[in-house]
């Protein structure tokens, strides 16, 4: 079977509304069965965990299927899943919690190319511990970061390397387990943000060496939430601020008050929505979440089954989604070149379908008002990766990002250009 992005847009009531989207690395839009599921969560008795009432196993089942589903997208432990409200505040938590164990004189590693959610709270949390930031930059020529540009800021006092898996700005992708075997030879911990990645590549923590790996499950067709996977030995040993009479276990000892059970269900059933996108999986409901949800491990052998073999379908769907991706963003690479005073800014050899434009003699947010005049979403801005557009001489206005998900359709490429080609035509806007 060949991939079927009709029957997966089919999927996704909110395409209906006929907007084409390029929004992609900002979010989502969510498909039927995360839907359904997040809604059937909230239909049944929910409680706060317990073994004893229907609502307080349902609460359980639906944490623990997440936990799962999540190691099984991520190639972890199902122990070391944490869910916070986002990657954002689970970065500031972690960041706050490793710097208690440093010292003054301790230095701390980030990169220009990343959004400022993996740079900021690791820049307040080194100053606060009276310890020293130094920065990796980034080719702007050609978009990349190298173990060379990490490397060069690497010293035996370097507590933490913080780095992007993927720019959610040029979409960029460093040599992640380069990096983390320069970093761990150092004698540091590597974070490493995956926000962008996870929603276009296979994810192995352990092959990328990541310590510490946060991403958002409504990147990658689920809802609003922030995972972090870590491994629970290294979880152990650290020690949040929480409440007193709050569970010390790991991961719950990181997890601050009452989880969004319906999310939960959400997050399950997008994993499993995009396991259905491998080529030999029909696409159908998922019952993640919904009326007779069991923990993993209990339940019927097929649904062992199920869970056991997900992790392969996992790896088939994005080896797929890759290949539709990478499709669509050669054709727009190439047609879009074609076109007068377009600027392409994302060059780097491995890269997500992710491209930042600049247009000569027109503003992008002009670019994007015409464009969303005409139902198609390319936003423009420097989308929280400040220091990336300064380094790239576009200061903090950036560029028309335009992103692929898996549901982008040559329809969309063919709307997106035909827009952009009529925009470049108009007498460009005097502003004061």
């Amino acid at each position: 079977m060949t991939y079927d992005v009709t029957a997966l847009r089919a999927r996704i009531p909110a395409l209906a509304a006929g907007t084409a989207h390029f929004d992609g690395p900002g979010g989502t839009q969510m498909p039927l069965p995360v839907i359904e599921a997040i809604a059937a969560a909230l239909s049944r008795p929910l409680s706060i965990r317990g073994d004893g009432l229907p609502g307080e196993r349902h609460a359980e089942a639906l944490v623990v299927g997440a936990r799962h589903a999540m190691a099984d997208l991520l190639a972890a432990d199902p122990a070391g899943i944490v869910f916070g409200r986002s990657a954002t505040q689970l970065t500031y938590d972690f960041s706050r919690t490793l710097a208690a164990t440093w010292s003054p004189g301790d230095e701390v590693v980030v990169t220009r190319l990343d959004h400022d959610a993996n740079i900021r709270p690791w820049v307040q949390a080194a100053e606060r511990a009276g310890c020293t930031v130094r920065r990796a930059d980034f080719d702007p020529a050609t978009g990349e970061l190298t173990a060379d540009h990490i490397r060069a800021v690497l010293s035996d006092r370097t507590r933490l390397v913080a780095v992007t898996a993927a720019s959610n700005l040029l979409g960029t992708i460093p040599p992640i387990a380069e990096i983390a075997r320069i970093t761990h030879e150092a004698g540091a911990l590597l974070h490493v943000d995956g926000v962008h990645y996870a929603a276009h590549a296979t994810v192995d923590i352990g092959a990328l060496g990541a310590d510490f790996f946060v991403c958002s499950p409504y990147k990658f067709l689920g809802p609003h939430l922030g995972v972090l996977a870590a491994a629970p030995d290294l979880l152990a040993t650290l020690h949040p601020d929480k409440l007193l009479p709050s569970t010390d276990k790991v991961p719950e000892r990181f997890e601050l008050g009452t989880l969004p059970y319906e999310f939960l269900a959400g997050t399950s059933a997008a994993v499993d929505f995009l396991a259905a996108i491998a080529p030999d999986q029909p696409l159908r409901p998922s019952r993640s979440g919904g009326p007779g949800a069991e923990p993993p491990g209990d339940g019927d052998g097929n649904g062992r089954q199920a869970r056991e073999n997900r992790r392969d379908r996992l790896i088939a769907a994005f080896e797929a989604i890759e290949q539709h991706e990478a499709t669509l963003r050669t054709r727009l690479e190439r047609e879009l070149a074609e076109l007068p005073g377009v600027t392409i800014h994302s060059r780097a050899p491995h890269r997500t379908p992710t491209l930042l434009l600049t247009l000569d003699g027109h503003s992008t947010t002009d670019a994007y008002r015409y464009l969303a005049d005409r139902d198609i979403h390319a936003p423009s801005g420097s989308f929280y990766a400040l220091e990336a557009s300064r380094h790239l001489g576009l200061g903090d206005t950036g560029g028309l990002r335009i992103g692929l998900a898996p549901y982008t359709d040559d329809e969309d490429v063919d709307r997106l250009l035909t827009g952009l080609s009529d925009f470049l035509k108009q007498r460009p806007r005097t502003h004061g």
